[in-house]
């Protein structure tokens, strides 16, 4: 699928699918660091670790902890097309082993761009059937991060992608300085949740199970992202957020956001909403990667909540007023 949406599994049935955690982070962030204390943290659950690692021989895989999860490694650089197939397979040859994990862990190289490693659970009818997405998680240097920014697009591409942000050394600069970085992050990506920690001690309730990109979460930590404001920009890459009170023509969304990515999905790293189709009463979740979308019913609107379809691009060269018209055409008549 590249440029239209398709229906998922409803909400039960997206339960039972394996839950998949990226984790990613630029060079020195402190992945493994969060990774070890993942797999050694007393939660009573397994998990099975995918190490990417940039280069011919891995070291990766020697960092992480002995302990019972089982470890792949994929070599041969970062993730990307050519080596999609790499983790298609070894997500394959975990599920015949279903039994003995709960969940997946997919560490990427800090080179990494994450988007084809999000898009392999868009793609793949069989990674599509037997997993989901929980999260991407980018780790952040706090004390290098604005040197980062400046020089390396890999990181901006790194904290746009981003459900979970851990901002991480935070004990190495001052108070003033958090702030400025979290509004940095925030120009960048104003949906991903924010959490300080040292040496990548979080509680994992932060990090894992966290449910696929659920929208009324991210309103909830940050009520004011979806007001119209202006961003800065980093590398041209900011986020857009738009929302229609009145319900939403399916068929019109569709046609829109199918023609929206097949034109301008190589500048939008990431969309994401909460839809109110006009005639159910239960709430579609839609994102996007580039030009690949998905999208499934997760479940009946809470009582009393405003059924507000919302919608988040992330991305480059993004025309505001004309992504707007066009979300507001997709109003049922």
């Amino acid at each position: 699928m590249s440029d239209t949406v398709q229906a998922s599994p409803d909400a039960a049935a997206q339960n039972a699918l394996v839950p998949v955690t990226v984790l990613t982070g630029f060079l020195g962030a402190g992945k493994t660091t969060l990774l070890n204390h993942i797999l050694t943290a007393q939660h009573g659950r397994k998990y099975a670790v995918v190490v990417n690692e940039f280069g011919e021989l891995g070291v990766d895989n020697d960092l992480v902890v002995d302990a019972d999860e089982e470890v792949f490694e994929m070599n041969n650089g970062c993730i990307c097309c050519t080596v999609r197939g790499d983790l298609i397979r070894i997500l394959g040859n975990l599920m015949k082993r279903r039994a003995k994990f709960d969940g997946i862990i997919v560490e990427t190289t800090g080179l990494a761009d994450p988007a084809p490693v999000a898009q392999t659970f868009f793609v793949d009818e069989d990674v599509r059937g037997k997993t989901r997405l929980d999260a991407v998680v980018t780790v952040v240097d706090a004390y290098n991060v604005i040197q980062t920014l400046d020089e390396s697009p890999e990181a901006v591409n790194q904290i746009a992608f981003a459900d979970v942000i851990i901002l991480n050394k935070t004990d190495l600069v001052d108070d003033v300085a958090l702030a400025t970085i979290e509004s940095r992050i925030r120009s960048i990506n104003a949906v991903a949740r924010i959490h300080r920690a040292q040496r990548g001690d979080v509680p994992l309730s932060d990090v894992l199970d966290q449910g696929g990109f659920d929208l009324q979460r991210a309103l909830e930590h940050a009520p004011h992202f979806l007001e119209d404001t202006s961003h800065s920009h980093e590398a041209d890459v900011t986020s857009l957020s738009y929302e229609v009170e009145e319900p939403l023509d399916a068929s019109k969304f569709q046609a829109w956001i199918g023609a929206v990515l097949q034109e301008q999905g190589a500048d939008i790293l990431r969309a994401k909403g909460i839809l109110n189709y006009a005639g159910e009463d239960q709430r579609f979740a839609f994102q996007a990667v580039h030009m690949m979308a998905d999208g499934g019913f997760i479940g009946p609107w809470k009582e009393g909540e405003p059924r507000v379809s919302r919608l988040v691009f992330i991305g480059r060269n993004l025309n505001r007023p004309q992504l707007r018209r066009g979300f507001e055409s997709c109003r049922a008549k």
